[in-house]
């Protein structure tokens, strides 16, 4: 255990967290994403909610300040009825951390997992909600 670090950062997750660099991409996934099959580095956090473990993430990750989205939402399949509500939960939570109030992009599910291939880490979560895979465009941290 360390002091200021959430006991839902492992000491797996903050390896890839400290190793990643400005632009890398993490994906939080959701329990029905197919993380195993799609990432390159896996982290497993079942039992564990999205939006826990993205403001503890927060606390320690900074967003890309160079794009106009550093965060992207798997967008609902046309026809799909689908409700959200955690989506609003999300930026509630990236406002609160980071100040940014319109932080997200909707990628087309198939353009989601293609880009999540590409992603340096997958974190499988035990997330119950549907459409709640999130991505996060890592940024800098200024020198002081």
């Amino acid at each position: 255990m360390l002091k200021g670090i959430s006991s839902l950062i492992s000491p797996e997750l903050l390896k890839i967290l400290m190793e990643m660099g400005h632009s890398d991409e993490i994906v939080l996934a959701d329990g029905n994403f197919p993380a195993a099959s799609h990432a390159q580095r896996l982290i497993r956090s079942d039992g564990h909610g999205i939006p826990e473990l993205l403001d503890a993430i927060l606390k320690l990750f900074p967003l890309d300040q160079y794009v106009d989205k550093p965060a992207a939402l798997m967008q609902v399949m046309p026809g799909d009825r689908t409700e959200t509500p955690i989506w609003a939960t999300y930026g509630d939570i990236v406002s609160a951390r980071t100040g940014l109030v319109a932080p997200f992009e909707e990628v087309e599910r198939f353009a989601f997992y293609e880009r999540a291939k590409k992603a340096y880490a997958i974190v499988a979560t035990g997330e119950s909600a549907l459409y709640a895979n999130l991505i996060l465009k890592k940024g800098v941290i200024p020198a002081e």
